[in-house]
């Protein structure tokens, strides 16, 4: 039986890359808004500013980072599958095999970053 229009991401890979690729959209503008306003607070006073800073450089605040870094890197790769899907003809045929490469493409990034952030983070890199 075919599939009914309008739901073909219902439960589905696509539609947790959806709803994923909206998550990480979200985190992402919170982490700029937060960004933006702890960087002008040296405006207001220096020493708030490096108070805010000391407070980024423990283990949880490097495990927030990997986060981010998580997020971006998902969302950079599966931008570009949402680009493909929307504007190539064929894009809604292999969007699932695609998806594939977005979870390929992120892991090797990740476990090219995690050991050297995390080894930072926990003082094992310099």
């Amino acid at each position: 039986m075919p599939t009914p229009a309008g739901t073909l991401y219902r439960g589905r890979e696509g539609m947790w890359s959806w709803v994923a690729h909206r998550v990480t959209g979200v985190l992402i503008f919170f982490f700029l808004l937060v960004h933006v306003l702890d960087t002008a607070l040296v405006r207001v006073s220096p020493e708030a500013y490096n108070a805010v800073i000391g407070t980024y450089q423990t283990p949880i605040m490097g495990l927030g980072e990997a986060g981010l870094v998580a997020a971006i890197v998902f969302h950079a790769f599966n931008g570009i599958r949402v680009v493909l899907v929307d504007f190539w003809a064929k894009g809604p045929k292999y969007q699932k095999a695609m998806l594939w490469v977005v979870v390929g493409l992120f892991v090797v990034t990740m476990a090219g970053f995690l050991p050297r952030h995390l080894g930072n983070v926990f003082g094992g890199g310099h």
